[in-house]
């Protein structure tokens, strides 16, 4: 009998970007995929086609939306539809900067002069997924956001604090509605059984 209480995620990261070559901060700027980038999005379909899956939702910031039609379309899915909670963190005026006495003046604790809070970024991600679970409930759904959003709001969904998250790389997890989250695959890679949030 199938699990109608289990919602699985396929979470990935926009493909490059230029300003990911640079490392530049993007944060909230919509900045668009690459040449690389692109590509790293029809690799993504070889990996995700393992699975069957019902939707591809995304931010629509261009590096995600990008990302999410290349995807969409690699597995044959309608379009796929924005959700506007899943854009990147903002870093106000640290986005567009590379590390260096600019970007330091602007720190503080937590991040930087004038950006949305790590708490705030986390909270805003985990209630995007939590109810994209409860609409999409029983199957299976591909989110295309950003590396700040998907690590923090992955990061409050299990409970422990996860490092940073590569470009059109897999993040496998399952919503549970009594049991919560559980993380299968981080960056790509198996992760140890019985982690879950």
């Amino acid at each position: 009998m199938e699990n109608t209480t289990l919602t699985t995620f396929a979470l990935v990261r926009h493909g490059q970007t230029d300003w990911n070559v640079q490392r530049r901060l993007q944060g909230s700027t919509d900045i668009p995929l690459n040449d690389v980038g692109r590509r790293q999005a029809r690799d993504a379909v070889a990996v995700l086609s393992g699975y069957q899956w019902d939707a591809v939702v995304s931010s629509p910031l261009r590096r995600a939306a990008e990302t999410a039609d290349l995807i969409a379309s690699g597995l044959g899915l309608g379009p796929a539809r924005r959700v506007p909670e899943l854009a990147e963190r903002s870093f106000g005026p640290a986005e567009g900067l590379q590390a260096g006495p600019e970007l330091d003046a602007l720190r503080i604790r937590g991040g930087f002069r004038g950006a949305e809070s790590r708490n705030k970024a986390a909270c805003r991600g985990l209630a995007a997924l939590e109810a994209l679970a409860e609409e999409f409930r029983g199957r299976r759904v591909v989110v295309v956001a950003h590396a700040t959003l998907i690590r923090l709001s992955l990061s409050r969904a299990v409970g422990y604090t996860l490092q940073s998250i590569d470009n059109a790389a897999l993040n496998l997890a399952h919503h549970h509605a009594v049991d919560g989250w559980e993380l299968e695959y981080f960056n790509g890679e198996p992760v140890m059984a019985g982690a879950r949030g």
